[in-house]
C-alpha cells in the first residue's frame, strides 16, 4: 500500500496549513462495506437496526476535509464549578528555568480539592454558553436558508469525539454517546457504561495519587498572568477551568464543540487563539524501545486526537521517574506527530481516525430523524463489535435541561415573528 496516498500530509509551514485539503474520491466504494443489518433483536421491530463497522481498513482512504477550527468564544468554571462567560480562568505557560525536578506527590495528602466525578454534568456547560452567546451565532448564519437554528449541525466536547476518533484503534474501553436532534442541530452528550462506572468505584488510592500528577504539573508549569509565575505551593482545586469553543466543519458536517484548555503562550505576539493554546501532559520516563513503541502506539494516539480537534498546536510532556518526580520535558507538535509515528509497525492513522469519525456523523444523521428534546438515540459501542443504537423516549437517558430548551424555543419563536 502507498504510505503517502493514505497518511495527511501535514506541511511544516504553519499552524493554518495543518488542516489541508484532501480529495474524497475513493469514499463510494467503501459505503455499502460499512453500514450493514444488525443482528435482528428480540424487541418487535419492522426492520433491523443498521449498524457501522469500526474495522480500520474500511476507513484507509484519502484524508477528509477538516477545516481549520476558528474560536467563537470561551469560558470558565470556579473553584465551585460556577459559570463564567468570560477568560478568567485562562492560565499562561511559564518554560521552567532549568532542568525539572518537579515533585507530583507535593500537595496530593493537603492541598488538593477534587472535583466530584459522580456528578453528570452532561452538556450544561456548553448549553450555558451557547445561551448567552447564540446571537453571536446566529448572526453567522443566513438568514433564511438554515432549518438549523444554531447553523451547526452538531454540538459536543470536544472530549466526546476524541473518544470517536480513537475507536478503531481502541480494544479496551467501550463507549455509550447520547443523541437528541433539537431545532434541526444534533447534540451528542456522553453516557457512562457500567464498566466505567465500577472502574470509577473502584479506583485504588495509587490510581488517584496518579490522576492527580497531571493537575499538579499544570501548578508547576502554569502562572495566573502573562507577568506572573507558577505557585506549587498552592491549592489544586480540580473543579477550575477554562474552556475554549470552536466551530470547524469536518467534511460536510458543521461542528461546535468546547475543550478545556491547560494554557497559553505567555508571548504577546503569539498568534491568536486557539493557535496560541498549549495542552499539558504527564507520562512515565522512556527507557527501553518497547515503552518507546507503546508511547508512540497509545499515549501519541490519544494526544493527537485530543489537540487536533480544536487545533491546539503543540503538547508539552513532563516525564517523571517512578517516585512522581518529573525529570525531562518534551514538546510533541501535532503537526509532525504522524511523521514520529511513521516507522512503527501497524500503528494507529490520522487518516483511518478521521474518516471513521465522518462516518459515524454521517452515520448519526441518517438515523436521529425526529427532531424532539425527550427522544433520545443511545449509541453504543464495545471493542471489536460494530456501533450500534437504540431510541428512548422521556427516558433517564434524556439531557437537554428545561431551561435551555425554553430559552432556544421563545428565541425561535421571536426570530420566526420577526420574519
Amino acid at each position: 500500500m502507498d504510505q503517502r496516498q493514505h497518511r495527511p500530509q501535514y506541511p511544516n509551514s504553519g499552524q493554518q496549513s495543518i488542516y489541508k485539503r484532501h480529495t474524497d474520491s475513493d469514499r463510494s466504494q467503501h459505503e455499502n462495506k460499512r453500514l450493514r443489518p444488525n443482528h435482528p433483536s428480540p424487541a418487535p421491530s419492522t426492520s433491523s437496526s443498521p449498524t457501522l463497522s469500526t474495522k480500520k481498513e474500511l476507513y484507509e482512504r484519502d484524508f477528509p476535509v477538516y477545516k481549520q477550527p476558528v474560536e467563537v468564544g470561551s469560558f470558565s468554571l470556579d473553584s465551585e464549578r460556577r459559570f463564567f462567560n468570560d477568560a478568567r480562568k485562562l492560565r499562561y505557560y511559564v518554560e521552567p528555568q532549568r532542568s525539572p525536578n518537579f515533585d507530583l506527590r507535593d500537595g496530593y495528602k493537603d492541598r488538593f480539592i477534587k472535583r466530584d466525578d459522580g456528578i453528570k454534568e452532561k452538556l450544561d456547560h456548553m448549553l450555558r454558553w451557547i445561551q448567552a452567546n447564540k446571537s453571536k451565532l446566529q448572526s453567522k448564519q443566513p438568514t433564511s436558508s438554515s432549518s438549523c437554528t444554531l447553523g451547526v449541525d452538531f454540538v459536543t466536547w470536544r472530549g466526546h469525539l476524541t473518544k470517536v476518533l480513537t475507536t478503531p484503534y481502541e480494544t479496551r474501553e467501550g463507549w455509550q454517546l447520547a443523541v437528541t436532534r433539537f431545532g434541526g442541530t444534533l447534540y451528542i452528550s456522553e453516557v457512562e457504561t457500567e464498566a466505567a462506572r465500577r472502574e470509577r468505584d473502584n479506583r485504588t488510592e495509587k490510581h488517584e495519587e496518579m490522576m492527580y500528577w497531571g493537575y499538579k504539573f499544570e501548578q508547576y508549569t502554569c502562572a495566573d498572568d502573562s507577568h506572573s509565575f507558577p505557585e506549587p505551593g498552592g491549592v489544586v482545586n480540580t473543579n477550575e477551568a477554562f474552556c475554549t469553543v470552536v466551530q470547524t466543519r469536518l467534511a460536510d458536517h458543521r461542528l461546535l464543540f468546547s475543550g478545556e484548555v491547560d494554557c497559553r503562550d505567555k508571548d504577546p505576539k503569539a498568534p491568536a487563539p486557539p493557535a496560541c493554546y498549549i495542552e499539558l501532559k504527564t507520562s512515565a520516563e522512556i527507557s527501553t524501545p518497547k515503552q518507546r513503541s507503546n508511547f508512540h502506539r497509545f499515549k501519541l494516539l490519544k494526544w493527537w486526537a485530543q489537540s487536533f480537534l480544536p487545533g491546539v498546536p503543540r503538547v508539552v510532556a513532563g516525564f517523571r521517574d517512578h517516585d512522581g518526580v518529573v525529570v525531562a520535558l518534551e514538546t510533541f507538535h501535532i503537526s509532525k506527530i504522524s511523521h514520529l509515528i511513521k516507522n512503527e509497525n501497524n500503528c494507529w492513522r490520522p487518516t483511518v481516525c478521521m474518516n471513521f469519525c465522518c462516518d459515524f456523523l454521517s452515520f448519526v444523521k441518517s438515523v436521529v430523524r425526529e427532531d424532539n428534546p425527550s427522544v433520545v438515540y443511545l449509541f453504543s459501542w464495545e471493542p471489536h463489535r460494530d456501533v450500534t443504537y437504540s431510541v428512548h423516549r422521556h427516558s433517564q437517558y434524556s439531557f437537554l435541561p428545561h431551561w435551555f430548551v425554553e430559552a432556544m424555543s421563545s428565541t425561535n419563536s421571536q426570530d420566526s415573528n420577526h420574519q
